[in-house]
């Protein structure tokens, strides 16, 4: 184990627990379930932008996204720009609604704004099976990958690596709730955009230049740095499409990131937010990707695609650099997980058990220590399930994220901006989306060429138009 390396990982661990323990602080100064699942919704412009791209940020984008440029090329590199616009389209089509029914119900998760607005314990329900089932996955994804990322660099075994970061990541969350996660997220942002940068250009130097560079590319494979990818996946219309939905326009649906939408401090805040996470959002991915792609001319025989980041750090870097840039894409996948770690441990507290035992709510401090606890129960699982992990992280993130979209792309689009939506409508496009897109996906079918999300959403849609049509004759009938 490289002692240079390790060092400068393990004061970012501390920084992270400093910013656990003064959440935890504030945490005691009011109530329990505002502060502890969306921190008394008091989020600057700065720290929601920080979080919203931080919690986007995972191991996909940092472990599986440049091993996919890796692999396709410049074409990938292109390709992941189609998520600049992610901040813009999750903060400026759903923040200032999502902030003013929050304020007004006092929601503080995702479920609570669709029970409101549905009034239907049948839809809420499915939500938080979806939501479960999703985040567990994506969840896994991240601990793989920081698992990777660690037994690469420090070698450390895999399995001992995955452990050591279930401690961090549980204790922390459990310690400081939402706070210390957008806290966190805003420390790991930085930490991610000075890391990136600092790749990138280590990089450019070990391969020569840029000129150098393509030319051993080129030598590898022509394709490589072209716009359409290599032969056996070309980067055709219908991927870039599917792509775009599935990472794009999709996320407007996906819960870990619209909660960021009822948090934010004040209108200001918002508009703050939207334009510093798009800048944020847009280096990153650049910038990370790049560095995907261009280091396949200084390691160009890898079989594992996922191992190009980590172990471009111990090449490129000197080992104190390295260590610096370690807590880079560890910062990445801190700050997805920290996330979804607290919307789980709030879909089984805040949704289903005082849903079905709403008297529970008076008694706080039983409340908080099921909070707290759900959240260690929910590190330990995950990390139980990831010791044995797949090969290329992306796929696997990629179903989960459109298991996700499915399920809550149309049900919070048509809850807040069409006023006829309800609930049979709702729980139609739900059940319809997401079983189509498993059965899509499992049998790996694609109509013409579409990533199963599309037609998965289509046929979503149509369900919920259709569910809606019975919804009103049953509400016209009563």
């Amino acid at each position: 184990m490289q002692l240079a390396i390790l060092l400068p990982l393990l004061g970012y661990i501390v920084v992270v627990f400093a910013g656990a323990i003064y959440a935890y602080t504030q945490r005691q100064k009011g109530d329990f379930l505002t502060e502890y699942y969306v921190g008394n919704r008091s989020m600057t412009g700065f720290v929601l932008a920080m979080t919203t791209a931080a919690t986007y940020v995972g191991a996909s984008s940092f472990i599986g996204g440049p091993g996919a440029a890796y692999k396709f090329g410049l074409g990938w590199v292109l390709l992941a720009m189609i998520q600049v616009p992610v901040v813009l389209f999750t903060l400026g089509v759903l923040g200032k609604k999502f902030a003013i029914l929050a304020r007004k119900n006092n929601s503080l998760t995702i479920n609570d704004i669709l029970y409101d607005r549905y009034k239907s314990p049948t839809l809420m329900l499915l939500a938080s099976l979806a939501l479960m089932v999703s985040f567990f996955i994506m969840m896994a994804v991240q601990f793989i990958g920081a698992g990777r990322l660690l037994e690469t660099t420090l070698n450390l075994d895999y399995r001992w690596a995955v452990i050591f970061f279930a401690l961090t990541v549980g204790i922390y969350t459990f310690i400081g709730g939402f706070r210390a996660v957008v806290l966190t997220d805003s420390i790991q942002g930085m930490i991610m955009m000075v890391g990136t940068f600092l790749l990138l250009f280590a990089v450019i130097h070990a391969g020569g230049g840029v000129h150098k560079i393509m030319h051993t590319l080129t030598e590898i494979n022509p394709r490589l740095v072209t716009p359409y990818g290599i032969k056996s996946r070309p980067l055709d219309f219908t991927f870039m499409t599917s792509f775009w939905v599935l990472v794009c326009f999709g996320l407007l649906g996906l819960p870990s990131t619209v909660v960021r939408a009822m948090s934010y401090k004040n209108s200001q805040a918002l508009h703050r937010g939207v334009i510093i996470g798009t800048i944020v959002i847009a280096l990153l991915m650049v910038s990370i990707h790049l560095s995907g792609a261009l280091g396949r001319a200084i390691i160009p025989d890898l079989t594992v695609t996922d191992k190009i980041i980590p172990l471009l750090m111990i090449k490129v870097l000197p080992p104190a650099v390295a260590g610096i840039f370690l807590a880079a894409p560890m910062a990445a996948i801190m700050s997805s997980i920290d996330s979804m770690l607290i919307q789980t441990s709030s879909t089984l507290i805040k949704d289903l058990y005082l849903y079905f035992k709403p008297e529970g709510i008076a008694n706080e401090k039983h409340i908080k220590r099921l909070s707290t606890v759900a959240t260690l129960l929910i590190t330990i699982i995950v990390t139980v399930s990831v010791l044995n992990p797949p090969d290329m992280l992306i796929w696997l993130n990629l179903f989960a994220l459109g298991g996700l979209e499915t399920t809550f792309l149309w049900v919070i689009l048509f809850g807040l901006y069409w006023k006829k939506a309800n609930s049979v409508g709702g729980v139609s496009s739900m059940i319809v989306g997401f079983c189509s897109y498993v059965i899509l996906t499992a049998k790996n079918i694609q109509i013409l060429g579409f990533h199963p999300i599309v037609p998965a959403l289509l046929l979503g849609l149509i369900a919920f138009l259709i569910g809606n049509k019975f919804g009103e004759k049953k509400h016209i009938s009563a």
